[in-house]
């Protein structure tokens, strides 16, 4: 033992709970960058007016579609349609933000590591 009783001291290594911190940080990024590769490869659909307008986005948050129902179009009010469109991409975004927070949620698992993401 060293002076006053102490052991351990600067030894270069990692204490045990330093040790396991650091593997536990390895793992929650090695499944983060699993999830976020599913989730680019995951397409997210969202209706607005009962089906009249559906947008699709990637996990990754990229538009990848947009179909309007020919009959929703009307020269007399694109306001409406215009309504249509963005309530589809919004809630298309909101569904893979919502599945992304979700994942990393669970990945997580209640851990907090600052600096880590």
């Amino acid at each position: 033992m060293g002076k006053g009783g102490y052991r351990g001291g600067f030894s270069g290594g990692f204490s045990g709970n330093q040790a396991s911190m650091m593997k536990q940080a390895q793992k929650m990024q090695q499944e983060l960058l699993k999830m976020q590769q599913e989730l680019e490869n995951t397409d997210f659909e969202f209706t607005a007016g009962g089906g009249a307008v559906k947008a699709t986005v990637t996990g990754s948050r990229q538009f990848k579609s947009i179909v309007i129902d020919p009959e929703v179009v009307d020269p007399d009010d694109v306001e409406m349609l215009q309504d249509l469109v963005l309530a589809a991409v919004n809630g298309a975004l909101k569904l893979s933000d919502d599945k992304t927070n979700e994942s990393m949620s669970k990945i997580q698992g209640g851990m907090s590591i600052p600096g880590l993401f």
